[in-house]
């Protein structure tokens, strides 16, 4: 008997109004709304799936230490394989990893992997004024702001090393946002220029407001199954062709290169070699963009670009609609939504993106794409390959 092909089959996400979730859900409720609704597109139920998976900062101290068991309890279900690993906003991508893995092996055949948060409404993102404890103790106490400070380290590096301007950040949030003025759900959909992102407010040098992610709420879900279940289901499978993940440090003090972000480059290198493909073959990338700088060094890192080239790269709107290399189709976390950890809606979108039922951001003849988490401060990268064939 071979191995069990995985694909996914479902994918949903939590519709927002201006960024909030409307009808004052809690962090469970939409993580149940959003597995419902990606349950019902693949044709299952909830007593279907015998794998869970999820992550978030929700109901810490309390019952969110204990995630797939909350969850669980309020799903009403009892999975027999269960993950909550954290790597930050990479987690999704290492969830659908391990899920694969279990899925393969025949642990077992329906996994749901979802997210959930109400940052923006609970206006808990906030993450001054917490003592410092282990690693962190050498950047807090010193007044490195947490997370933006870190990242405008990198850049500052970047910068240093390569000439990468601020203007080849800007032209990232600039075409991003024309992907998101396509995408009818998107939280920022007015125009953008380089102009304006170099105008908006220094939020840590050379890191500007609008180079940074939005703060909203938002959930999502992804279910998974065997390629043989997915033929008596109503939904296009998506086949999970490559994963990887890798992670480096936790305090910026640790990175092992401030200018090159190592976990990227290892968690791509294993997915592009289980693939069996290259960087060449992607035909759409969603790479994590909680800052500008995060998906410069992510491009570079996984081998789109060479080292130091990422600024020539994304520039004269590249990265847009219309552009030689499609990323980020909804907008990403810069104009879509980023509910805090973004990882799980990479994977929609590709999913998406592979069946093509994007709408009026959808790229023509997708038949491979790439999903990319980064988590903490450039300290974890997971890297999924999927495709429709």
């Amino acid at each position: 008997m071979g191995k069990r092909q995985v694909v996914i089959v479902g994918v949903a996400d939590a519709p927002l109004e201006k960024g909030v979730i409307p009808g004052g859900a809690n962090d469970l409720e939409i993580q149940a709304r959003a597995a419902k609704a990606a349950l019902d597109e693949a044709g299952l139920k909830l007593s279907d799936v015998d794998g869970l998976s999820t992550a978030g900062l929700w109901g810490i101290p309390g019952p969110g230490q204990f995630a797939t068991i909350s969850l669980s309890e309020h799903l009403g279900i009892r999975p027999k394989f269960s993950d909550s690993t954290n790597l930050g906003g990479s987690a999704f991508e290492a969830h659908v990893g391990h899920a694969a893995m279990a899925i393969e092996s025949g642990a077992i055949d329906v996994a749901l992997i979802t997210y959930g948060s109400t940052q923006k409404s609970q206006r808990s993102r906030n993450l001054g004024g917490r003592p410092p404890s282990f690693s962190l103790q050498f950047d807090t106490p010193y007044g490195l702001p947490n997370p933006v400070g870190a990242y405008a380290m990198a850049a500052t590096r970047h910068m240093h090393e390569y000439g990468t301007t601020s203007e080849h950040l800007a032209e990232i949030a600039v075409a991003t946002r024309q992907w998101a003025m396509k995408n009818p759900g998107a939280t920022m959909r007015d125009p953008l220029t380089v102009e304006d992102v170099l105008s908006s407010k220094t939020i840590t040098d050379p890191l500007h407001l609008l180079d940074c992610c939005l703060v909203t709420d938002g959930g999502g879900a992804v279910v998974l199954t065997t390629e043989e279940r997915a033929r008596d289901l109503k939904a296009r499978p998506i086949y999970v062709r490559g994963h990887g993940e890798s992670q480096t440090h936790m305090s910026i003090a640790a990175m092992p290169d401030l200018a090159f972000h190592t976990a990227a480059a290892e968690s791509g290198v294993r997915a592009f070699e289980m693939a069996g493909i290259g960087p060449e073959a992607i035909d759409v990338a969603e790479i994590y963009d909680s800052f500008t700088i995060t998906v410069l060094l992510t491009l570079e890192a996984l081998g789109f670009c060479g080292r130091g080239e990422g600024g020539a790269f994304v520039s004269n709107g590249r990265t847009g609609p219309g552009g030689a290399f499609p990323m980020n189709t909804n907008g990403g976390g810069l104009s879509y939504a980023h509910p805090g950890m973004y990882g799980i809606f990479l994977l929609i979108e590709a999913v998406r993106q592979l069946r093509g039922e994007a709408g009026e951001r959808q790229v023509a003849d997708v038949k491979t794409a790439l999903a990319h988490g980064t988590g903490g401060v450039l300290s974890s990268g997971a890297t999924c390959i999927l495709s429709n064939h």
